[in-house]
């Protein structure tokens, strides 16, 4: 891993919407977070709400769908920057994708869009990534958390959206 100094990004919140299927894959999403606030960025992983407790454990499972959604959504409305992670990503991830575009995209907004493909097998024969995602981002790096720090940091810093970043794939 290479080490590198950061600066502080304060008031810079990121939604972190990536795969949940295996252990490995939480234990990345967590990992990944806590590199983030300790850099200073203030971070939404919906995998760290506890939703077994309260209020959720007195909710009927309609209502804390309901509920998680609306969660979900606010923090998306919210973040700063939304990072989308996985080799092909899932209907919530994509659902969650979804807002943030459509949140970007109408309201000419300053939402910086990234994917990290920290999972580079393939879904299209000569292509990593379905281009109805890829061409939505804004940035793409491919497996290298080290560059998506490094790109943090400069949005937290005030580079602009859509800058050309060495090393990633402006879309």
């Amino acid at each position: 891993m290479v080490s590198m100094t950061l600066t502080p990004c304060r008031d810079v919140l990121i939604y972190l919407a990536g795969p949940l299927f295996s252990e490995a894959e939480r234990r990345f999403n967590l990992e990944l977070t806590h590199r983030l606030e300790v850099i200073g960025f203030v971070d939404f992983l919906p995998q760290r709400v506890e939703r077994d407790g309260p209020p959720y454990d007195t909710m009927t499972p309609e209502e804390r769908r309901h509920a998680m959604f609306h969660l979900d959504k606010t923090r998306i409305l919210d973040a700063d920057v939304f990072v989308l992670d996985g080799r092909v990503p899932d209907e919530g991830a994509c659902v969650e994708f979804g807002i943030a575009y459509c949140q970007k995209y109408l309201q000419n907004g300053k939402k910086l869009l990234v994917g990290l493909h920290s999972d580079t097998r393939a879904a299209f024969i000569g292509g990593s990534l379905n281009p109805m995602v890829y061409v939505t981002l804004e940035y793409v790096v491919v497996d290298d958390e080290e560059k998506l720090l490094r790109l943090l940091a400069e949005q937290g810093s005030g580079v602009e959206a859509g800058s050309e970043f060495p090393g990633s794939q402006a879309a």
